[in-house]
């Protein structure tokens, strides 16, 4: 199993503009529902696979990926690491490029399996963390704008 290193990160973030989040949630305080308006908002399209809503963030819901009519590059899965070995027999099924298991999921069979069928695989790491590294999006939502610091603030110097 060959873990995605910087420079695949960066090429699939780079050449890929659909991605399939597999789990997303329509709460808005979920972390599905974060990472995804903030790739909608830099440009990628978001495809909500999710049986139990019609929509989320104003797209099209779909119950599974293979109900999806169009080409997906990134399989984002938001499940738990159990659940990922159908997800990535699909993900091969519709021709993904990438299954991308979120942080906290790894799921190494799945993983194998994926990589067999000449898919890039991703584990354990948030595609919008990613992104964000890779490509200068630490100050969206708070982040490196004074409101989240390493710093020790003033009113405790001693």
């Amino acid at each position: 199993m060959v873990e995605a290193d910087i420079n695949t990160l960066r090429r699939i973030l780079k050449t890929s503009r659909v991605i399939a989040v597999v789990g997303l949630s329509a709460d808005w305080f979920r972390p599905s529902y974060f990472a995804a308006k903030y790739m909608m908002e830099h440009g990628y399209r978001i495809i909500p696979v999710n049986p139990r809503y019609p929509e989320i963030l104003g797209q099209k819901c779909y119950p599974t990926l293979r109900d999806i009519a169009e080409k997906v590059d990134i399989v984002d899965c938001f499940r738990k690491t159990e659940d990922i070995g159908p997800i990535a027999g699909d993900a091969i099924a519709i021709g993904a490029k990438v299954l991308w298991q979120q942080i906290g999921v790894k799921n190494e069979v799945a993983a194998a399996k994926a990589q067999a069928a000449g898919l890039d695989v991703v584990m354990d790491r948030c595609v919008k963390i990613e992104h964000a590294r890779l490509f200068g999006g630490l100050n969206w939502v708070g982040v490196n704008t004074g409101v989240i610091s390493a710093k020790r603030p003033q009113w405790l110097a001693y």
